[in-house]
Order: structure tokens, then C-alpha cells, then sequence
């Protein structure tokens, strides 16, 4: 889903909404009907300096206190203590006495102060993660609001927009992880996945209890709830959907939502939801049958976890933070323990550092509540900096193809092959068939089409019907197609109508970088997804052409073809590798593009041509309208696969931090591809597989997910809630910003990026030489480890020790003394190996960019 646009707007805001929306609206001063934004006015995210609720529980928990006074909560305070991996404060007391109520009471009572008798609109109160609120205020309202002593920060609200049958096995579950956990049966069961995004079909039977007879009880930790609407009735949640909302309020109050269309409610309109929810923890063995053939049965990752839906985003527009805040707060309140968001914003945040905005402080604050977050890289590769995703908190994915392709051929009349895609059956046995492209075949031998679309073969009544059957008939597929103008859909029902042989989609040169997917026939068909291959089909059938020498009319379609299905999937052995469209690191620290020490993307994992369960009420591919799966491709389908990964590790590890999580995954990831080749990397948008070389970590991160191995790391990678606070304070003059949005002081910190301890070392500027240190910890047997190093180009690197013995639950420290021996601004890339006696290795990343070897 793209950038946010406006819709026809509706009649003025009624009273309709404040009903659907429940106390999220406040209305100010006026009274009267509620309408959209007026000149001068705008949504503001608003954070207060007192703690949060689940800052104040933390910290109560360390105290050993018990409960809150509801008048009485106080500052920020301290920190929480560091979280260890084998103790992580989760499934407690979840909500303080009454400290959100009294939260959002000071909310109010503030806005009414500060804007006694003027109009303006509260849209949310944020309690858990962040103590704060959405209010619509014009410019001068929100001036006098920010100079109140209670009042931290205010940002502008901001759009965002949204970024399987074969996946299972390619990922190596069915034979390993899913073994370990008991079967795709158990796999995931007590495991709660809390998807922000485009909402749910819940009829769908990916999302059914009753599969089997087993116990399956809704784990007794989540305490969410399942909103009831006239579209999404009382039952729609049971023991596998365990809870669902929607959060729209800044939307509506722009004016941009279409109620018809959006739908105000968790059920899913537009499809993209119940893809990703799927992918994650969809029921195993689900049959996918699309336009009538079978392609096999899907499963999520996590077959027997549970799942949340948090509705924010919308077909028509993508979504906006204010929401998407709030879904957050209520996902973390609810007490999931995975969040997964196929989202990222429209534009990188201003200000002093990207990390500093709204959804990625609240995600933080998630982690400090011991939820693991994963987020998809964005769609917007394949250049350098294109990150979507920047914070270290944030587990970010790639997207990689894997090694089943749907591919189909046409032959031509000149013993030229060219591929194509199509999920559609061939023509009829060796028999050849002549084309005609539409232009050619209009009635009353017009010479060229009236519109655009009619070369589309969007509509039949002006096509000759005689002069087309029983041949294969010839559409552009242009950039209408990529703006859901024109479909393949329709222009299969005008071959229908024409009594067609089949049809062919040439591409049209302006339709660059897009990925195209392969798409449901149920005649034979297929597109020509390259430019360079439509140029040379069109050639041969414009050169077959005969024309009469007078009226230069065509009298003969000399050109023929016959194409081979595309039902059955080739395997290759040359995956993964990740796709153009992948965003790539390095990760840009703030606006100028400066680099942070932090390694972006975490990993990738599949992401190209992925089935999943798909909306009956989907509108986002028209394509797959009124179909009950669905093939997309992106950086949104590769976050789920890693969400249901995670849940498959919080099973094994109930007591493992986020971090931890992170880790395991992180440095147990595969680096080569089937074949044993290093894995490769697309690098541009047309025939990206013409230009691909070896990934670099700034492409794939640790590498290709294993699930399999993550499941025994054998060493981990800690980080705490309070190291990311400390590099946040390492920033330079980011002490208020900090103390805004946390509500806690900053200390003297020099910590940087290169100084947490996350499984990777990124040294944005490698000054002469540098200390970095990395803390392991053994959550396996006592295991006796060699350390092996790889040094990037243009640097020297030690580690001490190089062998260590650690027993089981314990710690070791090990440092590295960089030196850089060359002036050089490029980025080179190694790595560090920990290999253990007993079988585990650990492998992390090394990536050194611009070196310098003396200051002049």
C-alpha cells in the first residue's frame, strides 16, 4: 500500500464514529458535529513526562511493590535493570491498579485546561508503552499545549503504508524445527503473534479451532479482546484467533476513510492481513486451490500458535503513526508475545536521529516488556541507505526468493522459446495457433483502439469475435495494471467472451521494477515479464504480419505460438537470493544519511511469490478477487515468516529476552544457496538477474533464515532495554529527546551502535583503531569454543581469548582491537566464527565503511 492519498470524502464527521471509536475520541470545547481536519489543523502524537504503565510495572517489580496509588504516579525514575536471557519479566501482574485509568485522566484534564472552550479532537490515549495522546489541534493550539510543564514531545502524525504452500519445507521445518516442538500439531501452541496490519478474514480456515479434537486452550496470559461489529459478529474469534481490534481514528478524522471500502472494524478488505497472519500461523495442510487448480496445502510457520489481529492500515490510503501507535500500546497491553508489522513509513523521520519516532519508541518500550518485534525492510531497494526499518530494537527482514517457480513458455512460430508467468494450463497438445494483438482485431477494421485499455483487452463489445477465435490473443500489460486501472482478470474474461485460444501479456516499457507475480488463469496464458523479451516477441509478430501493398490493411496473422503450462513448480538450486526490491543497509542514522553503527537488514527469509490465506473480501490484487489464497511478493511476506520462526523459539525458550530471540536466529542463519554458492543479490530493477554478484551483509544481513538451528543456538548475544537507553544517550545532544519519549534522565554515555551487543560489529568510521567487546552467553551444554576472525578489507582485527571453555547459563567476554591500515571510504565486509566441540557455531557479520588510518 502506497503513500496516503485523499478519498471522496463523506458528509461532515457524525456522531456515527465517536460511537464506533468508544472513548478514544474526546471532544473539545464546541461540541456539535465532529468533522474532518480544517485549514490550519493537523494530527499531533503527543508524549507526556511521567511514566508509562508498563515502565511503572517494571519498575514496581524490581521494588517488589505490588500496586500503584492511581493518584499518585510519579516521574520517569529509574531504569529497569538490565534483562538477562534466562530471565525475562513477562506474564506478571500485567496491568497496574488503575495507573492507565489514571493516566488517561490526566490526559484529559490537561487538554481541557490548556483549551478551555476551543474545539479540538482527543483521537487516542496512550498508556502502555508510551504515556501520551493523539489530538487533532491547529498550530496555535498545539504551541500552547507543548509549553505545558507536563508535555515531553509532540511530532506530527505521519502516513505509512503496508512494505504458504513450499515455504515450510524450504525453510527445512516439517523435517527439523517443527520435529523438535512435537509435529506441526504443537508447533507454536501457547505462543501469541500480534499482527499490526491490514485486519483478518476470520472464516477463513487457516483460521479455524476445530481442525482437531486436541486441547488447544487460549493461553492464559493474553488478555485481549475480540471487538463485535455488524461485519465481524460475536464468534468471529475463537482458540486459534484469539483477539481482534481496529484503530482508524486519525484516519477518519482526515477524512481519508471510506467506510464502505475500509470497513470500521478487524475484518480485512483488503487481503494483505490475512496474508501475512497466514504466512506466521496459519493451520497446517489448508489446500490452496486458486481458479480452480490445486497447488497444494499451506501452513504458517508456526501452524499451532495463537493470533492477534491489530487493524491499522487500509486499502485506500495505507495508514498513519497516531493508529498505529495505538495498535501497538493495545497489542502490548493485551500481552502478545511476538509483534510483527509488514509496515514502514512513507518518508525516514526527521529529527536528530531516526530512531526518534513515535513507532519505534513505542516499539522499544514493547521490548522492554519482553516482546519480540519484527518489521519488514521495505520495498524500496535495490539502492544503498533505501532502509525502512532503523532502530536496533527492531528485528528487520529482508525478502529473498526461494526455489519454487511457476513458470510457463510461449513457442514461437520461429522456434523461439521466451518464459513467462501465469498460473495457467497450456495450450491444447504440439498444435501451433496464430495471435493477434487486440489493436488489430477491432470491429469495422478500425486501425488503431479508441482508448488505452482496449489494447489492455478490457473490453470486449469493441473486439471482432470472429476474427479472433481459436486464435491466442495479444494485450499490453502496461502501468495501468500496476495502478489497479486495468487487470488481468478482466482481460481474461475478454478472451472468454472472444472465444480465444489463450492469451499473451507483453510488457510495456514504462512497467519497470515491478514484481510480477505469477498471476491465476483459468485459459491458457501467461505475461512476459521482461521488456527485452516483449521486444523481441513483438518483433517477430509485427514482422509476420502481411499487409496489402495499397491500403497496407492486414490480410494474414502469419505470426503462430503455442504455450506451455505453468501448473507445476520447477525447483532451482540457485536460492535464496535477495530480491531487487529488498531495502538494503547500510542503515542511515538520520537525514543527512550519516551511517549508524548498526547492521540492517537482521537477516532475510522468503519473501517472492509467497501463498498465502487471502480476504474474501481482498481487494488489494484483483487478480485473486474472490479467491481464498493468494500470491504476493515483498518485504511484508518475509516478516511473518520470521514472526512464526520467533514464536517456534519462544516455545523452546519461554524465558529468552527479545534480544535473545534475535540472536538465535541471527547467528544461526545459512550463507550459501542449494548449489553451495555464496548467495546472491539483485541489483537493479529491470532483468535483475542479469546484474546480480555475492549479497553483502548490508543486503542480507546474518544471511538466510534456519530454523532448524535456531532452535540450538548454543551461544547468545544479550541486549537489554537499558543498553539501547545508553545508546540512545550516546547520541550527541539526544539527552532531551531522550528523556521525552522515556521519561527517564540520561547519564554520561558514550555508548554507540558498535558497543551493543548485537550479533553483528558495524563501525560506521573505523578512526585509526577501536575496542569493541562482545559478551556471549552458553544456553546449551558446557561447550569448549575457538574463535575464528575474518578481518574486513583495509583492517586488522584480534580477538583475546581466541578459545574459551564456558559452562552451561554462563557468560564470556571477548575483545576486538580493530586497526584500520589503509585510508579508504568503501565498505568491506568479514566476519567473526565461535565454534564449539560439540557442534554449535555461532557466525556474526563484521562490516568496517570508511576507514581511516591517521587524522591529518
Amino acid at each position: 500500500m502506497g503513500a496516503a492519498r485523499r478519498e471522496r470524502c463523506a458528509a461532515p464527521f457524525p456522531f456515527l464514529w465517536v460511537a464506533v471509536l468508544g472513548a478514544a475520541l474526546l471532544l473539545g470545547g464546541g461540541g456539535g458535529v465532529v468533522r474532518g481536519l480544517e485549514e490550519g489543523a493537523a494530527v499531533y502524537i503527543v508524549t507526556m513526562k511521567q511514566a508509562a504503565a508498563s515502565h511503572k510495572r517494571l519498575d514496581l517489580e524490581r521494588s517488589g511493590s505490588t500496586s500503584v496509588a492511581a493518584a499518585g504516579g510519579g516521574g520517569g525514575g529509574g531504569d529497569t535493570p538490565a534483562t538477562s536471557v534466562l530471565r525475562k519479566p513477562r506474564h506478571g501482574s500485567s496491568k497496574p491498579l488503575n495507573y492507565g485509568s489514571y493516566l488517561v485522566h490526566l490526559h484529559n484534564s490537561l487538554l481541557k485546561k490548556t483549551l478551555r472552550g476551543e474545539h479540538y479532537i482527543k483521537l487516542y490515549s496512550y498508556h502502555y508503552l508510551i504515556n501520551g495522546f493523539a489530538v487533532v489541534l491547529t498550530s496555535q493550539q498545539a504551541e500552547k499545549l507543548y509549553r505545558r510543564k507536563e508535555v515531553a514531545n509532540m511530532m506530527l502524525d505521519f502516513s505509512v503504508r503496508t512494505a504458504t504452500t513450499y515455504t515450510p519445507e524450504f525453510l527445512g521445518l516439517p523435517q527439523g524445527a517443527w520435529v523438535q516442538e512435537g509435529g506441526p500439531q504443537c508447533a507454536g501452541q501457547g505462543v501469541v503473534i500480534g499482527l499490526i496490519d491490514t485486519g483478518i478474514d476470520p472464516n477463513h480456515p487457516s483460521f479455524a479451532d476445530d481442525l482437531t479434537t486436541d486441547n488447544y486452550p487460549v493461553p492464559a496470559h493474553y488478555t485481549g479482546n475480540c471487538e463485535v461489529t455488524n461485519d465481524f459478529p460475536s464468534g468471529s474469534c475463537n482458540r486459534k484467533l484469539v483477539g481482534a481490534r481496529h484503530f482508524a481514528a486519525s484516519a477518519i478524522t482526515r477524512g481519508v476513510f471510506n467506510a464502505s471500502q475500509d470497513l470500521a472494524s478487524p475484518s480485512d478488505s483488503d487481503g494483505h492481513g490475512t496474508h501475512t497472519a497466514s504466512i506466521a500461523a496459519g493451520n497446517h495442510g489448508i489446500p490452496v486451490i486458486v481458479a480452480g487448480h490445486h497447488f497444494g496445502n499451506a501452513s504458517g510457520m508456526a501452524p499451532r500458535a495463537h493470533i492477534a489481529v491489530y487493524k491499522a492500515l487500509y486499502k485506500g490510503f495505507g495508514g498513519f503513526a497516531a493508529d498505529v501507535v495505538a495498535a501497538i500500546d493495545q497489542a502490548a497491553e493485551d500481552n502478545v508475545d511476538v509483534i510483527s508489522l509488514s509496515i514502514t513509513p512513507n518518508r525516514r523521520p526527521p529529527g536528530l536521529a531516526t530512531f526518534f519516532n513515535p513507532i519505534d519508541m513505542a516499539l522499544m518500550s514493547a521490548v522492554k516488556a519482553g516482546i519480540f518485534v519484527v518489521q519488514a525492510a521495505g520495498n524500496t531497494g535495490p539502492s544503498p541507505k533505501s532502509m525502512s526499518s532503523y532502530s536496533p530494537w527492531i528485528f528487520t527482514v529482508g525478502a529473498s526468493a526461494h526455489d519454487r517457480e511457476y513458470k510457463n513458455y510461449v513457442v514461437l512460430g520461429n522456434n523461439l522459446t521466451i518464459p513467462g508467468v501465469g498460473l495457467a494450463p497450456g495450450t491444447d497438445g504440439d498444435s501451433m495457433y496464430n495471435l493477434i494483438a487486440a489493436p488489430h482485431a477491432l470491429k469495422n477494421y478500425t486501425t488503431s483502439p479508441i482508448e488505452m485499455s482496449l489494447g489492455e483487452c478490457q473490453d470486449s463489445s469493441h473486439l471482432d469475435k470472429d476474427l479472433i477465435r481459436g486464435k491466442i490473443l495479444v494485450c499490453s500489460y502496461s502501468i495501468r495494471f500496476v495502478l489497479g486501472l486495468s487487470s488481468v482478470k478482466q482481460a481474461l474474461d475478454t478472451a472468454k467472451n472472444v472465444s480465444s485460444a489463450g492469451v499473451i501479456f507483453y510488457l510495456d516499457p514504462f512497467v519497470l521494477g515491478f514484481q510480477l507475480n505469477p498471476t491465476p488463469m483459468d485459459i491458457p496464458g501467461l505475461i512476459i515479464p521482461s521488456s527485452d523479451d516483449s521486444k523481441i516477441f513483438l518483433s517477430y509478430y509485427n514482422e509476420s504480419l502481411v499487409r496489402d501493398e495499397t491500403s497496407n490493411r492486414i490480410v494474414s496473422f502469419g505470426a503462430v505460438a503455442k504455450i506451455l503450462g505453468g501448473l507445476e513448480p520447477n525447483y532451482g538450486s540457485s536460492s535464496p537470493k535477495v530480491m531487487f526490491y529488498s531495502a538494503r543497509g547500510p542503515d542511515p542514522e538520520d537525514n543527512t544519511l550519516a551511517n549508524a553503527d548498526i547492521l540492517k537488514p537482521n537477516l532475510i527469509a522468503p519473501g517472492s511469490s509467497i501463498w498465502g490465506a487471502w480476504s474474501s473480501l481482498g481487494l488489494d490484487s484483483a487478480e485473486f478477487t474472490g479467491e481464498s489464497f493468494a500470491m504476493l511478493s515483498g518485504t511484508s511476506m518475509a516478516a511473518p515468516h520470521v514472526a512464526g520462526l520467533a514464536a517456534l523459539i519462544k516455545q523452546k525458550f519461554p524465558s529468552f529476552s527479545p534480544a535473545a530471540i534475535g540472536s538465535a536466529l541471527s547467528t544461526t542463519t545459512t550463507l550459501s544457496d542449494r548449489q553451495g554458492s555464496p548467495i546472491m543479490s539483485q541489483r537493479t530493477y529491470s532483468n535483475p538477474d542479469s546484474t546480480q554478484t555475492p549479497a553483502t551483509p548490508f543486503d542480507m544481513g546474518n544471511g538466510f533464515a534456519n530454523a532448524t538451528a535456531a532452535l540450538d543456538p548454543g551461544l547468545i548475544f544479550d541486549c537489554s532495554y537499558d543498553n539501547y537507553f545508553s545508546f540512545l544517550c550516546g547520541i550527541n545532544g539526544s539527552a532531551p529527546v531522550v528523556t521525552n519519549y522515556t521519561g527517564s534522565n540520561c547519564g554520561v554515555s558514550t555508548m554507540t551502535g558498535a558497543d551493543l551487543n548485537l550479533p553483528s560489529i558495524t563501525i560506521a568510521v573505523l578512526n585509526q583503531s577501536r575496542t569493541i567487546t562482545r559478551t556471549v552467553t552458553n544456553v546449551a551444554c558446557d561447550e569448549n569454543y575457538t574463535v575464528s576472525l575474518n578481518a574486513p578489507y583495509g583492517v586488522t582485527v584480534s580477538a583475546a581469548p581466541t578459545q574459551f571453555f564456558i559452562p552451561s547459563g554462563q557468560e564470556q567476554v571477548v575483545t576486538f582491537v580493530v586497526n584500520a591500515t589503509t585510508n579508504n571510504s568503501s565498505a568491506s565486509f568479514g566476519f567473526v566464527g565461535f565454534y564449539g566441540d560439540r557442534g554449535h557455531q555461532a557466525i556474526i557479520p563484521f562490516s568496517v565503511m570508511s576507514k581511516v588510518v591517521y587524522s591529518s
